[in-house]
């Protein structure tokens, strides 16, 4: 479980230093981003003889982290991956008397604590961020007014309305491509092998991009599997083609109407002409989380071109980017997340946004969470302890990591935990908060910075220390508070 401390073995040199719970305590987050498949947290804090277990973010596997509360003043630490004591040479690190590097941080008391700076964020190998007074008061902050925040929309919506999708072009690059032809089984694999769970298809009888095959497909297929009157065996899969699926299977079964409706219509694109508001706004309006940026062919036999998979991380990059320098002119970015009407939260935080935050227990079966990943239309479901701490998560690309060892086949997946679906999806690594996570006083500019991130599709708003989830801001609220 993330934050439990456990016993270690001394750093040679290293000394102890209690904590004096009298102290307003600082959250601070710790990131290793160095890749390892264990990785632990020790420093003074600890006493240099318990380690702080540190948990894989999703989307990036070799990025570790944690956090815990500190008192002001200066704290030493290092990492212990793989039983090996590590420093990051990212971050500030000095010598010992002894010779030994570590890192280490100060933490000014609240009454000292500077405006927070946003740092560019090219990847989650930032060594560390400090959540600088999380407690303060909201009500003491200067509000901005309706029209202040309108006027920050503008300018927002303005740049996105001026910049093309061109912009988006990596220089570099892969997509992968799947052919309709292809078996359900093949093509569940070939994600799962990929590390992906969206995927554009192509129909080589027409010559053309015919839809997507994403990871709520093979929720819907996976339940199929695993009901009494199930519409296609495992053996099916074998030469059941994803064309045959959407076309003869898929589209009889009315039940469901969010992703069988997104498998019935045409591909939606963009091409590379396109404005950023365009793309952001066909993302939101048809509800799906990539589309692809196709140039069309020139009439003269050609096929055309895929270039690139536009989602939302790289056009809230852009912004932020654009912004950045410039902050200042956007009262709105500097606004803690909680005092504007974006996201979910539970009731005694904010404003529920007309929705209840949907958690699950780690013991739920995984059935449970495929049901609320379709009906509640999000991307993951936070699981939680008995006091509603935030454990880990189950994701809609968690789903292709059942192709692993052919898992959907062995096991009934009624009968599957969430815990064990994610104990054996992540090779041994124990089941931890792999999520991306944020303070309810976090400005709208440092929640934007960590959602540009590619992977990162949502930040769930954690209680510092207890871990306990008071809200959720996703992609889509971001984009449709601006776009109000």
């Amino acid at each position: 479980m993330a934050g439990q401390l456990l016993p270690a073995h001394r750093e040679p040199g290293g000394s102890s230093s209690g904590i004096n719970t009298s102290i307003v305590l600082v959250p601070t987050r710790f990131v290793w981003p160095h890749g390892g498949r264990r990785v632990f947290l020790v420093g003074s804090f600890t006493r240099w003889d318990d380690r702080l277990p540190m948990s894989p973010v999703e989307g990036c596997p070799s990025v570790f982290q944690a956090i815990c509360s500190l008192p002001p003043g200066l704290h030493q630490y290092k990492f212990i991956v793989d039983g090996v004591w590590r420093h990051d040479d990212q971050s500030p690190s000095m010598i010992d008397a002894l010779g030994n590097i570590k890192n280490y941080l100060h933490i000014r008391g609240p009454d000292l604590l500077p405006t927070p700076q946003i740092m560019e964020m090219p990847s989650l190998g930032a060594g560390m961020e400090v959540d600088h007074d999380p407690f303060r008061q909201l009500g003491a902050l200067q509000s901005i007014s309706e029209v202040e925040i309108d006027s920050s929309r503008q300018k927002i919506r303005a740049f996105l309305s001026a910049h093309t999708v061109y912009e988006l072009l990596p220089e570099s690059g892969k997509v992968v491509v799947l052919d309709a032809s292809l078996p359900v089984k093949e093509a569940f694999h070939v994600l799962y092998d990929q590390g992906i769970s969206v995927a554009p298809l192509w129909d080589s009888n027409i010559g053309q991009f015919v839809g997507m095959l994403s990871a709520s497909d093979f929720i819907i297929i996976l339940r199929e599997l695993g009901s009494n009157g199930a519409i296609l065996s495992e053996e099916e899969l074998e030469t059941h083609t994803i064309a045959a699926w959407k076309n003869e299977k898929m589209l009889i079964n009315q039940q469901v109407n969010g992703p069988l409706a997104s498998l019935g219509r045409s591909l939606i694109s963009v091409g590379p002409d396109d404005s950023l508001r365009v793309v952001a706004e066909k993302i939101l309006q048809h509800e799906i989380a990539t589309v692809p940026v196709i140039c069309p062919s020139a009439g003269d036999g050609s096929s055309p071109q895929l270039l690139h998979l536009a989602s939302l991380p790289g056009i809230l990059k852009s912004i932020c980017r654009y912004f950045r320098s410039a902050s200042s002119l956007l009262s709105v970015l500097q606004q803690p997340i909680c005092a504007l009407r974006i996201g979910i939260w539970i009731p005694e935080i904010g404003e529920a946004g007309g929705h209840s935050i949907a958690m699950l227990r780690p013991d739920a079966p995984l059935t449970s969470a495929f049901s609320m990943l379709l009906q509640a239309r999000v991307s993951a479901i936070p699981i939680v302890d008995d006091n509603g701490s935030l454990l880990d998560i189950y994701a809609r690309s968690d789903v292709t990591a059942l192709a692993k060892d052919k898992m959907y086949v062995r096991v009934r997946l009624n009968e599957l935990t969430i815990h064990r679906a994610l104990q054996s999806s992540q090779d041994g690594i124990p089941p931890g908060v792999r999520c991306h996570m944020c303070l309810r006083s976090d400005t709208l500019q440092m929640v934007m910075e960590q959602l540009a991130v590619p992977g990162v599709r949502r930040l769930i708003c954690v209680e510092a220390g207890s871990n306990r989830v008071e809200g959720i801001i996703s992609l889509r609220d971001i984009f449709n508070f601006l776009f109000r």
